[in-house]
């Protein structure tokens, strides 16, 4: 059983003999990224205008939709990172003879891959899924635009730049794409699974779990890219490292974008707390105060 899951994870011959290249890889050309990015921008920007010239205020119906899809991502992210995981150990397996001679450590070569790397092989037909399952994770923008009527640049900016780096890991051979992959779908299969957990209707978390889990993995992303610049110092160099700095720059801009939003949560859950406390308070005299009580009914719901 074992040894079946390494070949179809590690060992297929697709897998083991995968290289990116325009002729052999859907999606793979410039033109075909710039053409999905603006186009995934106007029809989710057009959906929403539409909806909101039509004042359409109830919720579009989409029954068992957005549960499946959170299923499917789970699903999908758990095989990836499982994937990613055998492969990389086959090819440290593999290529360990070359790294005794520079002096390289498994820790090291997922930060760092040598210069010169070439995007084949297992870990990049890995990456490469990744990179396809990027289009998969869009659907949940129309299903925001189409439930909730709700269109944020912080929204569009971050599903379109992830396509973005993920067709530049792929392109350049890029460093730190195995521990970003790891990372991210680790996070993606728990998020997507607790998606569907609260969509068939059981209780979810009393804390923003998801944007928790969000923050957690930026903090990862942070250390890592740290890393990756002292090692790219310290070993004379990493592969793909204009990549990496573009890259850089874009977490840089997802990262001030979030903690903003992030801030702002914490303190409008800041101020739902103090009016949940003020509403206690008044409601505890002599006689109760029916609207007072209805605050902090409405202000616990929403809390948890």
């Amino acid at each position: 059983m074992t040894q079946s899951i390494k070949y179809w994870l590690s060992e297929h011959p697709t897998i083991v003999n995968f290289r990116w290249s325009t002729t052999q890889s859907w999606g793979s050309t410039w033109s075909f990224l710039f053409t999905a990015i603006p186009t995934y921008i106007a029809v989710a920007t057009t959906l929403h205008l539409i909806l909101t010239v039509f004042r359409r205020r109830r919720p579009v119906p989409l029954g068992i939709i957005p549960a499946v899809h959170s299923l499917g991502m789970a699903l999908i992210s758990a095989v990836i990172f499982a994937g990613i995981l055998v492969s990389a150990a086959a090819e440290i397996r593999d290529t360990r003879w070359l790294w005794r001679r520079t002096k390289t450590t498994p820790f090291q070569w997922f930060l760092c891959f040598p210069l010169g790397t070439r995007p084949s092989g297992r870990v990049f037909f890995w990456s490469y899924v990744f990179y396809l399952s990027r289009f998969l994770h869009l659907f949940r923008t129309f299903f925001t635009v189409l439930r909730r009527r709700r269109l944020t640049f912080f929204h569009l900016f971050n599903q379109s730049i992830l396509i973005f780096m993920s067709f530049l890991w792929l392109e350049f051979s890029q460093s730190f794409q195995v521990l970003a992959i790891l990372s991210t779908t680790l996070l993606y299969s728990v998020v997507y699974g607790y998606r569907f957990w609260t969509a068939i209707g059981l209780p979810g978390a009393c804390f923003p779990f998801v944007v928790n889990c969000q923050v957690v993995l930026l903090g990862c992303n942070l250390v890592c890219h740290v890393g990756v610049l002292s090692l790219h110092i310290l070993k004379g160099g990493c592969n793909g490292m204009g990549a990496w700095v573009c890259n850089s720059v874009l977490n840089g801009a997802i990262l001030l974008l979030f903690l903003k939003f992030y801030v702002k949560m914490y303190l409008t859950n800041s101020n739902v707390g103090k009016v949940e406390s003020l509403g206690t308070h008044l409601g505890s005299g002599s006689e109760s105060n029916p609207k007072h009580e209805r605050e902090v009914v409405i202000v616990k719901e929403k809390r948890c």
